[in-house]
């Protein structure tokens, strides 16, 4: 590996340190037997005394207990026999009062598909082992087994408790004897014994004695926060600061000995388990260490994978390994788990860009992350206590930067078997889509169980190794929540429609009809009309009926903007709709239209900020021609603009220079890398053809080509998921996309048959999009691509001019039709997105 490269770790860890990410790390790569990086940085403690990091520091590894510790204490009793995979709960736990819950199975639990929601509600006061199964006797399943990733801390529990009454041995121990013992993890442990957990725990700040190699990690108030908990202590006791005691709430309650936290370990120890795994299950050779090492920095001596990369000590089967590691589609667009471990889901940002899919890994919630990639026999291991002292540290961008980097030193791979890697997980994932579909169909029809359509407070605050606490709040919910403050004693009028609730689910539009301190005089409706079903050029004024308003249709044949005298006595206009985060998407038009008008009326306009639900980050395509834009491009930006609504408000409004007093109520809780599934919000179709993310994550590319002569599967259940045209043989079209190699997307030939929009009722050859890794999943390239290919391949057939009226950049559209390759199309407009970049950075709020 270059040693070169791996130096670069240096200036990301120190960086996010500096500003104040974390106190300090320990950051270990290991590649083909041996340690090529290994070096501590920044301070261990700095409350209440500051200590520097060092390498033999002791963490709290967090949700890295799961795979490291329950799923390879699970599987071990598999190969001994004395559990089956597809053995249920109910025979091993059978006082649970839910009988859909006893029918869960292992195999469930491990791949967080079990039903159960994240956590429990810690608003009730329980504490043990018995209070645990108390708790879990009442729990019921929030969604049917097998049909739904919902990451559950309570799932791992279960598995920790099946451990115990399976092997007559608590977790702690039986990993103690079985896996610490035997590889070699010294310092892998669960709470120490010494140490009292309770309701009244004893907490020390440890300057000498046993504990000092521990990293400390919330004070017990900000711990206690979590979870719907509350601090009932005194303000001394809440000061203290966690050491040497589980940070987890829940498995604090538990004394510490739970299956979804409360492992200890060193990133020495980590990586003798990782080697173990690559190894195939036979643990490193023993180390030799006469004395302790505690050093900063990456030396020889304390190696954790001396002379070799295997013993004679066999831990796991080869095949067992190979079983935990496999990929296990979870959702209906892919997503993948491991038995015990992450491999391509919301929660994969520390495999970086680089590893390929097919790696596995895992993270924990105080900072730590462990990635293991088979194909280049690599590993990392990053591990921070970023939640001291105040739990405001955020490393999810710094462990991914790490992966980044080790992965990009490996000199000696041949990208051929990268390649093969990929196309291998693809395949097995694509292979394994339709039957989970069709699996989900089938029990969701026959189970008790109905689909959980909302997640509370407390639920989403259990969310692995995520900052979020809670769902985000809408800005609606901010209004509300402060007293409407910001619009006492105006009369307003509402931009709205279906999309705009609170996070409960009640309409903006009774919000503020109800509110006392409020006038609600009027509505205004954008497309698609007031409850987001209508799918016409032209809709008519209306009334709703419960508060017996006026809704102006804002989507009328020559008038797409509120009348001045429909503006006549307003105190203010409210905007509350969703966007989708693509440029054609016409409800930033509509705001544009409403800011323009509002500004003639000197009327502020307050727009209730919502998530992007593609995520605040990612920029694709090219950038709008000014000479061409239109309801259907409001604003000279690309296709995919990585903005909230209010921030794309701002912008409109600055560079248009449309001159309204805008004013943003903005969001809590929401961060740039969330995607909407990570927000703990309710989807609501905000069209009648928006129907899922996926296909919110679809849009900006495969809706290029929807004004062309190119079915996008709209008059199908799943518009947007696949393209077809009766000129268009899918196979064909398949097989030359699939040979291009894109990211995170795969190619399955289809047939169609759609009940309206283009070709109606006629029989359609064409693809399916299966996104395989949402991050490295680029919409609109992928669009280009289609584009690129329909055009090589059915030049006679496809109207490619057409392509222009979305694309709304004519050197795109010239560069397409002369036949240049896409990765030349998509370098054209890389320095304008550069550019936007740089624009839009004045206007983000968050």
């Amino acid at each position: 590996m270059s040693a070169e490269k791996l130096a670069q770790i240096d200036a990301i860890v120190n960086g996010d340190i500096a500003d104040k990410k974390m106190p300090g790390a320990v950051v270990i790569v290991g590649r083909k037997g041996k340690i090529v990086y290994r070096k501590a940085f920044g301070n261990r403690s700095l409350v209440p005394t500051v200590e520097p990091m060092t390498i033999d520091t002791i963490f709290d590894v967090a949700s890295l207990t799961k795979p490291v510790a329950t799923a390879t204490s699970i599987m071990i009793l598999v190969e001994q026999g004395k559990l089956r995979l597809n053995d249920t709960i109910g025979k091993f736990i059978p006082d649970i009062d839910d009988p859909e819950a006893k029918k869960v199975t292992i195999l469930q639990l491990l791949t967080h598909t079990s039903g159960y929601r994240p956590d429990f509600d810690l608003g009730e006061k329980w504490t043990g082992r018995e209070g645990m199964l108390a708790a879990l006797k009442k729990e019921k399943l929030r969604n049917p087994p097998g049909t739904r990733f919902v990451y559950s801390d309570i799932g791992f529990i279960v598995l920790g408790e099946i451990v115990h009454r399976v092997s007559d041995l608590e977790l702690f121990q039986f990993f103690s004897d079985t896996v610490a013992k035997r590889v070699g993890l010294s310092d892998s442990h669960f709470t120490p014994k010494t140490v009292a957990v309770g309701n009244d725990p004893i907490l020390k700040h440890i300057e000498k004695g046993p504990y000092q190699r521990y990293a400390p990690t919330e004070n017990i108030r900000g711990q206690n926060s979590y979870l719907g908990a509350t601090f009932d202590g005194s303000e001394d006791l809440g000061k203290q600061i966690l050491r040497a005691i589980v940070h987890d709430p829940t498995a604090f309650r538990m004394s510490g000995f739970a299956g979804h936290a409360g492992l200890f370990s060193t990133a020495d120890d980590l990586a003798r388990y990782a080697q173990m795994l690559l190894n195939g299950g036979v643990a490193p050779p023993p180390v030799q260490k006469p004395a302790r090492q505690q050093g900063r920095s990456a030396q020889v001596g304390g190696n954790a994978l001396p002379n070799g990369r295997a013993s004679a000590t066999r831990i796991l089967s080869a095949q067992t390994v190979a079983r935990m590691t496999q990929p296990y589609v979870v959702s209906e667009d892919g997503a993948t788990r491991g038995l015990g471990w992450d491999m391509n889901t919301s929660f994969s940002s520390n495999r970086g860009e680089f590893f390929p899919l097919g790696s596995f890994g895992h993270t924990g919630f105080t900072g730590t992350s462990l990635w293991i990639d088979p194909t280049s026999e690599t590993f990392v291991v990053f591990m921070s206590n970023r939640v001291h002292p105040d739990g405001k540290g955020d490393v999810v961008a710094t462990r991914a930067r790490v992966a980044t980097i080790a992965a990009s030193a490996i000199e000696d791979m041949p990208i051929e078997r990268w390649k093969e890697a990929e196309a291998k997980y693809n395949a097995a994932v694509a292979a394994q889509i339709p039957r989970f579909r069709e699996g989900v169909r089938t029990l969701l029809s026959a189970s008790p169980v109905p689909p959980a359509t909302t997640v509370t407070a407390n639920e989403a605050s259990a969310v692995a190794d995520k900052s979020v606490r809670a769902p985000v709040l809408n800005g609606i919910d901010i209004l509300e929540k402060n007293g409407f403050k910001e619009l006492e004693g105006k009369k307003v009028g509402l931009v709205t429609n279906h999309t705009g609730r609170n996070l409960a689910g009640k309409s903006t539009i009774d919000i503020l009809h109800e509110a006392k301190n409020v006038e609600l005089v009027s509505i205004f409706a954008p497309e698609h009309g007031i409850r987001g079903e209508l799918d016409t050029e032209k809709i008519d004024d209306t009334k709703d009926e419960k508060t017996g308003l006026v809704v102006y249709s804002l989507y009328k044949d020559g008038m797409r903007r509120p009348k001045p005298e429909q503006l006549a006595g307003l105190d203010a206009i409210v905007y509350d709709i969703q966007d989708i985060g693509a440029r054609f998407y016409t409800y930033t038009a509509t705001l544009k239209n409403v800011m323009e008008e509002a500004a003639k009326a000197k009327i502020p306009v307050y727009v209730l900020d919502r998530p992007n639900p593609i995520n605040g980050v990612d920029i694709e395509g090219p950038l709008a021609e000014e000479d061409k834009l239109s309801f259907i491009a409001a604003h000279t930006i690309p296709v995919r603009y990585g903005l909230t609504i209010g921030e794309l408000g701002q912008m409109m409004n600055a560079e248009r220079k449309i001159g309204t007093d805008l004013r943003v109520i903005k969001m809590e809780g929401w961060r740039r890398p969330m995607w909407f599934d990570e927000t703990g919000q309710t989807w609501v179709n905000p069209s009648p053809n928006m129907r899922s993310l996926t296909q919110a994550t679809l849009y900006p590319g495969i809706g290029l080509m929807e004004t062309t002569n190119v079915s996008v599967g709209r008059g199908t259940d799943t518009p947007f998921e696949h393209v077809g045209a009766p000129w268009l043989d899918g196979q064909r079209l398949a097989n030359y996309l699939n040979g291009r190699g894109l990211p995170g997307v795969r190619f399955v030939p289809v047939r169609f048959k759609p009940n309206a929009s283009v070709f109606k009722d006629e029989q359609l050859g064409g693809v399916n999009f299966i996104i395989t890794d949402r991050g490295r999943f680029n919409s609109v390239r992928t669009g280009i691509e289609l584009a690129a290919a329909i055009r090589l391949l059915y030049p006679n057939d496809w109207q490619a001019d057409r392509y222009l009226r979305l694309l709304v950049n004519q050197d795109v559209l010239d560069r397409l039709k002369a036949g240049e390759k896409p990765e030349a199309i998509e370098a054209s407009w890389k320095a304008s997105l550069e550019d936007f970049k740089r624009r839009r950075a004045s206007y983000l709020l968050y």
